[in-house]
C-alpha cells in the first residue's frame, strides 16, 4: 500500500491535470498471464478510462487491487502529461534507445568499423617484440 504522502501527492497531481473521479470509468477485471490459478480467479487487474480524453490504462503489476489502482492512476497522469506537453515519457525514450541499438548497421558503417578494427590490430602487432622465428 502506498504511503499517505504519496496518495496526497497523486491526488494533487490529478487535480492539477483536471482528473476527477467523475471523469474516470473504473473496472476490476480478472488478471491473465503467468502466476497460476490465483491470478486468473481474482479481479485484481484495474482498468481505467478517462472519459474526456479517451485514454485507457490497464494495470496488473501487483497482486493487490489497491496498489494496482494507485499505479493505474499514476500511469494515467503520466500519459495525460505526455499528451498535453507533447513530450516522450522516460519509458518511451528507453524503448527507442534500445530499438536504435538493435538496429542493423548499414553496409558502409559496418565496413568502416571493420577497417578500423583491422588497423588497430596492425598497430598492436607492430608494438609486439619480434619473435625468435623472425
Amino acid at each position: 500500500m502506498p504511503s499517505p504522502e504519496k496518495i496526497i501527492a497523486l491526488e494533487k497531481r490529478m487535480r492539477e491535470l483536471g482528473i476527477t473521479e467523475e471523469t474516470l470509468t473504473e473496472k476490476f477485471i480478472h488478471g491473465s498471464g503467468s502466476g497460476g490459478q490465483k491470478v486468473n480467479k481474482t479481479a485484481s487487474c484495474v482498468y481505467l478510462k478517462h472519459i474526456t480524453t479517451g485514454i485507457e490504462v490497464k494495470c496488473q503489476q501487483q497482486r493487490s487491487r489497491e496498489l494496482n489502482r494507485f499505479i493505474a492512476r499514476k500511469e494515467l497522469c503520466e500519459r495525460l502529461e505526455e499528451k498535453r506537453d507533447g513530450k516522450q515519457s522516460a519509458k518511451q525514450k528507453a524503448f527507442e534507445k534500445i530499438r536504435r541499438q538493435k538496429r542493423r548497421r548499414s553496409r558502409r558503417s559496418k565496413n568502416r568499423m571493420l577497417d578500423d578494427k583491422s588497423k588497430q590490430s596492425e598497430k598492436k602487432n607492430a608494438r609486439k617484440p619480434p619473435s625468435r622465428n623472425d
